[in-house]
């Protein structure tokens, strides 16, 4: 499916404001109402838009560590691998995971309270991990630039 201009803008809007009306999308399209809603109705069913979210203040949660960690595994196959996964799976602090290449197999995104829970996660949880081989972790001074839109085309 090709993207129009206007797909473009609405999705570019849509990323700003997840919760724009089908008015405020018409606007900005120079379209009905229902002509908006229709065009993101389509967007959602073609799977360029895959949802909604709130994002959420990580301090008003009383998560004041962010940090990202790098795991390295001992070993490299289909069961080190989905074992792995699965204990990423079920951390809540845990809040992105990418496979990478280089050094490290696996780069976190991790939210903590306070430093000695992220100093538990990394001993007790991931060093734990019998696969683990070696985590380096980087903890977020500041971040001078939000998570941004995607860049649409």
């Amino acid at each position: 499916m090709n993207l129009e201009p206007s797909d473009i803008t609405l999705l570019s809007t849509l990323q700003k404001n997840g919760q724009a009306t089908a008015q405020e999308l018409g606007d900005a399209l120079h379209l009905s109402a229902s002509q908006a809603s229709r065009r993101r109705q389509r967007l959602e069913e073609a799977g360029f838009i895959q949802g909604y979210r709130a994002r959420l203040d990580p301090t008003k949660l009383g998560l004041s560590v962010q940090a990202f960690v790098q795991v390295q595994l001992d070993s490299h196959g289909p069961e080190q691998g989905n074992s792995f996964l699965r204990l990423m799976r079920t951390r809540a602090e845990i809040t992105s995971v990418w496979t990478m290449t280089g050094e490290a197999d696996y780069l976190l995104r991790v939210w903590c309270p306070d430093l000695s829970a992220l100093n538990r996660l990394i001993h007790d949880v991931l060093l734990a991990h019998p696969v683990v081989a070696r985590v380096h972790s980087q903890i977020v001074m500041d971040q001078p630039k939000e998570d941004a839109p995607l860049p649409v085309y």
